[in-house]
């Protein structure tokens, strides 16, 4: 059973950091895709970031610069890191597994979601 468990969200204040952690188990992720997704209330869920199996990586443009996403084959655990954080970053963080190389498409598995709260 495919289990991605989130962790690493609080409340901080406007340019602050936050690291965000994904740990992964129940198959092998070291050739599929990985990303995180958010969800603010009111709001449909949009892609934040996204890693490919050879580590290219992937932003939306308001969070480039400012976040980075990266991997640990070895403890099947992904990362988001996010530095400067604006309130408009508040959103529930997901992570999520893809069964492609590359993060195209919609993922196949999600995690529970991680709150992460941004005051101004």
């Amino acid at each position: 059973q495919v289990q991605l468990v989130e962790s690493g969200g609080g409340l901080v204040q406007a340019g602050g950091s936050l690291r965000l952690s994904c740990a992964a188990s129940g198959r092998t992720f070291s050739n599929s895709a990985m990303g995180w997704f958010r969800q603010a209330p009111g709001k449909e869920r949009e892609f934040v970031a996204g890693i490919s199996w050879t580590i290219s990586t992937y932003y939306r443009d308001s969070v480039k610069g400012r976040f980075t996403i990266s991997r640990d084959n070895a403890k099947n655990t992904m990362y988001l890191q996010m530095n400067s954080l604006k309130p408009e970053d508040t959103a529930v963080y997901y992570c999520a597994a893809f069964q492609t190389h590359v993060p195209t498409g919609s993922p196949s598995d999600w995690g529970q979601g991680t709150q992460v709260t941004v005051s101004s």
